[in-house]
């Protein structure tokens, strides 16, 4: 087949797909309707590119909304499949009209986009839209964390920005160079210089704490498993303490409740229903509180078959089968039971203590009964970092060995004795961080469990980290996002004059 032939195939294959018309036309310059459905084309393509993004942000807080949907509606699923599942398909959806658009305008054929992609598109617009409403009336602090991930990402984002738009050139060009439409001939290539003019200036406004030298970067925080290696085992129990302390878990943390007849025990959720198999055994008292089970009704459940059939992380299927034998055999242990195998293995322990509901026998003295637990055993008072907020101080006249750990921010005019804080990685700013740490103040940030995240904290100067995946981050040697701030700026120099050349080469050619 010649050349002219097969080139001429190619066209009309385009056309078909964009247009749904496979007639053949002589070379034209697209109409202006068709023009203005292309840039609507683009914009729905990086509408649909942030949102993918976000969505894989979301997905290192994702174990949150998942138990919160579970509370609320009792239907377990990993949203972040079918988030950024859609998400991949919306975009994927938008990038082949963008590209075809692209080459239908340098080939010099028409735009006129087909009524079906037009409603495809407004489709993407409007389901993105609903996610990104969604987002902002019940999950609006993670915004914080999509801030924190550009701050992070910034340096390599620009990158890729300047050698998209630089790629533009090419159509820009053509366009240019062949309408007759005056308004667009000028505007668009204006708004183009200023767009290109900005990401070339941009690095000057960009602070990302991994844009450092390697001599500078602070020690690797340590870790405190999350309610073990939940990853690796059921939360809360034994086995997902034991897969902490075998992946260089230094602090254990955990969620502690007091039983019926005043025995404390390990469980973070109000009800047993998630993490155990108590429909099974007391099918008539399953949205029970926990707390109002007696500790031998706790003792008859299994809390091991929810783990392996939901398969909170994803990561059942790796295990080996003398992991799932000793996964399948897990108990609701006693607080008495884990503070022995902290001592055993000099790990320390900090847990939330929830208050038992009205009613409950030890509803006033949960507090007492805990402490007493704890004294009670021969563990090191320096091994327990006490966070409850809940009778602090009679706590440290009780029993002043105990390192007290407090869940909010210190105001800079406070004149009280330095204490370590356990925050939220979106409730505290990099300053904060670093003042902090110039005060010799500990700071432990949770949930940290994706890399990129990690080396966020970790150029930061986080002192360590509270994390569901301490198998995956030891295994960091360094930050993934650190680059050499002389480095960057060789690279941000390189990348602008390239792409500068390339612009003006592609108006050159298509002239």
């Amino acid at each position: 087949m010649p050349r002219h032939s097969c080139y001429s195939s190619y066209k009309l294959c385009l056309r078909c797909f964009y247009s749904c018309s496979c007639t053949r036309v002589k070379r034209e310059i697209p109409s202006t309707c068709g023009c203005v459905w292309a840039l609507l084309v683009l914009c729905v393509f990086l509408f649909t590119l942030i949102w993918l993004y976000v969505t894989l942000i979301l997905k290192n807080d994702i174990h949150n909304l998942n138990e919160e949907i579970f509370r609320l509606k009792g239907i377990w699923q990993d949203w972040s499949v079918v988030l950024i599942t859609v998400a991949a398909v919306l975009a994927s959806y938008s990038v082949v009209l963008l590209l075809i658009s692209m080459c239908l305008v340098v080939s010099g054929q028409p735009l006129d986009l087909h009524w079906l992609h037009q409603i495809f598109v407004c489709f993407c617009i409007v389901l993105v839209s609903l996610g990104i409403i969604g987002l902002d009336l019940k999950w609006d602090i993670e915004w914080t964390a999509v801030a924190i991930s550009l701050q992070a990402t910034s340096p390599f984002l620009h990158i890729g920005a300047v050698i998209g738009v630089s790629a533009l050139a090419w159509v820009l060009a053509g366009y240019f160079w062949e309408t007759k439409n005056k308004v667009l001939k000028y505007l668009l290539p204006l708004v183009y210089i200023i767009l290109v003019c900005a990401l070339f200036v941009s690095p000057v406004f960009i602070s990302s704490p991994c844009i450092i030298k390697a001599s500078e970067l602070p020690p690797k925080p340590w870790f405190m498993g999350h309610r073990g290696a939940p990853m690796l085992a059921p939360e809360n129990t034994m086995s997902s303490f034991d897969k902490m302390v075998n992946s260089g878990g230094k602090v254990f943390e955990t969620d502690v409740m007091v039983s019926w007849d005043g025995i404390p025990f390990l469980m973070h959720d109000e009800t047993l229903l998630r993490t155990t198999n108590v429909k099974e055994v007391f099918p008539d008292h399953s949205r029970k509180s926990c707390s109002n089970f007696t500790w031998s009704e706790l003792q008859e459940l299994n809390t091991s078959e929810w783990f392996l059939q939901k398969n909170p992380f994803g990561t059942a299927g790796s295990l080996t089968e003398d992991q799932l034998k000793e996964a399948m055999q897990q108990k609701i242990p006693s607080l008495e039971e884990v503070l022995i195998a902290c001592e055993k293995h000099n790990i320390s322990i900090m847990f939330d203590l929830r208050q038992p509901p009205p009613g409950h026998p030890y509803y006033e003295s949960f507090v007492n009964v805990t402490v007493n637990t704890i004294l009670n055993t021969s563990i090191r008072h320096d091994l327990i970092l006490w966070l409850p907020d809940d009778e602090r101080e009679d706590v440290i006249k009780t029993a002043p060995g105990f390192k007290q750990i407090y869940g909010r921010r210190r105001e800079k005019n406070d004149t009280n004795i330095l204490y370590d804080v356990n925050l939220s990685y979106t409730n505290i700013s990099l300053s904060e961080i670093r003042w902090y740490r110039g005060d010799n103040i500990s700071v432990n940030l949770f949930v940290v469990n994706k890399p990129w995240l990690f080396s966020y904290v970790w150029c930061a100067g986080a002192t360590s980290v509270t994390t569901n995946a301490c198998h995956l981050l030891k295994d960091l040697t360094q930050p993934i996002w650190l680059m050499d701030p002389d480095s960057y700026l060789i690279i941000w120099i390189v990348a602008d004059v390239l792409a500068l050349v390339h612009i003006i080469w592609a108006f050159f050619v298509q002239r």
